[in-house]
């Protein structure tokens, strides 16, 4: 008996030894992995810059002049540039140019290894008559369906390029695309027909909910929902540069299940409703840099579709950079939201200028529990804000539009780095924050924030983890929050 314990004893201590040195090595891999976990996330950007491929395209151009187009004229030029790029893709390629000069337009549609260049003194006014755009398959604020074709549009095309220093003029104001918005700033007055309507967007909306297919969601003439100016729709290898963009219907810029997008050197200078400057939707791989947006609502907005419909599609918006971008008037500098069902992550802004006593914040988040989602690793570094109206940063689990927006599907933000920001007039507040009961935001990091003047520093509500390192509101040093 004496010698079984005895032999017991030592097979225990022995196992005791083999374990501990078992768990020493294994608090030492997992003590690397957190190491490794925590290296500096901007470490990714290069990475992520180099998949970001621009287009290529033979030494071969293709004047509209060639194919019909007269300048200076008022005609219509649509057919000259429809041919134009038609044999510019059949040839292999090329560039389609557009000499200095006036000329109009309505749907332009893009093909595989076309670059449509604007050259400068060019501008083209597109049509504002609706029946002038066919149907195809596009979105309309995050749900998809078959709508007038956007402005300029290509779809499942590869290697492809809008440039130049030209003008593309949309032509929308108060007398025409504006008026269907609904809202009587923009035109409209009580009777007029409106995308509000029982069968327009309220249809659209109900329809992701009944399970109709988006064939069969047909919309155009009678439903009021505007067309967005540039669309690339399931397009691959895209460049958008130099041009300068006026008077939108919708949205400006609007790549939609997309990737390797490079937005560089354009000018967004257009104040209708919900003139977005540059939605990325569903797209990865996006670099949109050296630009201006001067716009009627955001100047860059990432999306990822709406509600049931977002969830259906399921493609989140990831590893998109925006560098070096001045942003004037709008509703936000750069935005993520609202249509964010899907999904966002890996969004990397730098060295932008933000200033304007009509933009309301420099970085927000906008999403609700009916949209539902997760939005995640928002890494900003380095900016000059000016002035804003509302607030630095705005993260909010609230956003309400139109009817009820409270559903089952409570979204989750976390992991938003903040970093060498230098605000002169934050407006009301540096951070304006309010989480969800059941989620709440998690993991804010402000660091090297400077706010010279605002009227609170913050306003924080079911928030987990924020953190200040060497962050001023009104030359004073900001504390973590006691939450």
């Amino acid at each position: 008996m004496r010698k079984f314990t005895f032999i017991s004893i030592y097979l225990i201590l022995s196992l005791c030894i083999s374990l501990l040195s078992s768990c020493k090595e294994s608090s030492s891999i997992n003590q690397s992995n957190l190491e490794l976990n925590q290296s500096d996330p901007w470490d990714q950007l290069p990475d992520i810059l180099n998949k970001i491929t621009l287009p290529t395209f033979p030494d071969a151009q293709y004047n509209v002049l060639e194919y019909g187009a007269v300048k200076d004229d008022g005609k219509d030029d649509t057919d000259a540039f429809r041919k134009a790029i038609n044999a510019c893709t059949e040839k292999g390629g090329g560039m389609v140019v557009v000499p200095a000069g006036i000329y109009h337009s309505s749907a332009i549609h893009l093909k595989s290894n076309v670059n449509f260049h604007i050259q400068e003194g060019a501008e083209i006014l597109f049509s504002t008559n609706p029946a002038d755009y066919p149907m195809v398959s596009t979105a309309y604020e995050g749900i998809e369906c078959i709508n007038y074709s956007p402005l300029i549009y290509a779809y499942k095309q590869t290697n492809i390029a809008v440039t130049g220093k030209g003008i593309l003029n949309g032509q929308a104001s108060n007398e025409n695309w504006w008026i269907w918005k609904g809202n009587k700033e923009y035109g409209w007055s009580e009777g007029m027909p409106n995308q509000k309507d029982s069968t327009s967007l309220p249809r659209l909306m109900s329809s992701q909910d009944n399970g109709i297919k988006v064939e069969d969601r047909i919309y155009g003439k009678g439903h009021y929902l505007r067309p967005t100016f540039i669309e690339p729709n399931t397009c691959e290898k895209i460049l958008i540069q130099g041009i300068t963009i006026k008077n939108a219907p919708f949205w400006v810029i609007h790549p939609f299940k997309s990737k390797f997008i490079t937005v560089d050197g354009v000018t967004v200078d257009s104040h209708g409703p919900n003139n977005d400057g540059c939605n990325p939707e569903y797209s990865k791989y996006v670099l949109i840099k050296n630009s201006t947006f001067n716009t009627g609502d955001d100047c860059i907005a990432i999306k990822s579709g709406r509600d049931a419909d977002g969830r259906r599609v399921g493609i989140k918006s990831e590893n998109i950079v925006v560098q070096n971008c001045k942003m004037i008037d709008g509703h936000g500098g750069v935005v993520i939201g609202s249509e964010a069902s899907s999904g966002v992550r890996n969004i990397f802004v730098e060295n932008c200028n933000m200033d304007s006593p009509n933009l309301d914040r420099a970085i927000r988040i906008k999403t609700n529990s009916r949209r539902g989602g997760v939005i995640e690793n928002i890494y900003v570094r380095n900016l000059e804000v000016g002035q804003v109206k509302e607030c630095v940063l705005k993260l909010n689990m609230f956003y309400g539009i139109y009817a009820n927006q409270s559903g089952d599907f409570v979204p989750t933000i976390r992991n938003i780095h903040l970093e060498n920001i230098n605000v002169k007039n934050g407006g009301e507040y540096g951070i304006l924050a309010k989480g969800h009961p059941d989620s709440p935001i998690t993991d804010v990091y402000l660091t090297n924030v400077t706010v010279e003047k605002v009227d609170s520093p913050y306003s924080i509500e079911n928030v987990n983890n924020i953190h200040f390192s060497n962050t001023t509101f009104n030359g004073k040093k900001a504390d973590d929050p006691k939450i």
